[in-house]
């Protein structure tokens, strides 16, 4: 009988839990997510990991007393690192329809997803950094260049997910009829 009772509780633990889903134009729709107060309510996860990498290097060439030449050469490298499943809270909308989506606090330390123009009606919202950019992806964050690293992670196919439940109540009343007597 205990096993029963705590089978039944797990099975109802695990069945009220909503499943992360991709955020798509179709999801968008459905909850008339089109106004920037609805999708602050909402929470958003990232899919893949995102890694991002800012190397700025400074170099000098002096001459000492005594007449030797130094070459100096200074560099300072930070990386940002959003594992796959970081929760992130909307933003603002971007100049082109992007979500801009924030994981820390900070100026500008936010991240923009917009849908790719495949032509398919359901589009995912994925991030959107520069791709062609010459050395390698960049987009700016927190007021920085940065370059997404293409070796860790799975940028290109980075994009939003949301958590979604469902919930259906069926309400019940039985009752048992006795039947009429003449």
């Amino acid at each position: 009988m205990k096993q029963l009772a705590t089978f039944l509780m797990l099975a109802l633990v695990l069945a009220s839990c909503g499943t992360k889903i991709p955020y798509t134009t179709a999801i968008r729709d459905e909850f008339t997510l089109d106004s920037e107060e609805k999708l602050r309510q909402v929470q958003f996860y990232t899919s893949h990991t995102i890694i991002l990498n800012q190397i700025s290097q400074q170099s000098s060439e002096l001459t000492t007393q005594n007449g030797a030449l130094v070459s100096s050469t200074n560099s300072q490298s930070e990386s940002v690192v959003i594992p796959a499943g970081t929760r992130c809270i909307f933003e603002s909308f971007g100049d082109a329809g992007q979500l801009n989506v924030r994981f820390e606090t900070g100026d500008q330390r936010y991240i923009p997803f917009a849908t790719k123009s495949d032509g398919a009606s359901i589009r995912r919202f994925y991030l959107d950094a520069d791709w062609s950019a010459q050395g390698g992806a960049r987009i700016n964050y927190g007021g920085n260049q940065y370059k997404v690293d293409l070796s860790r992670g799975a940028p290109r196919a980075a994009h939003l997910l949301i958590v979604k439940k469902k919930l259906e109540r069926t309400k019940r009343k039985e009752r048992v009829v006795r039947g009429l007597k003449v």
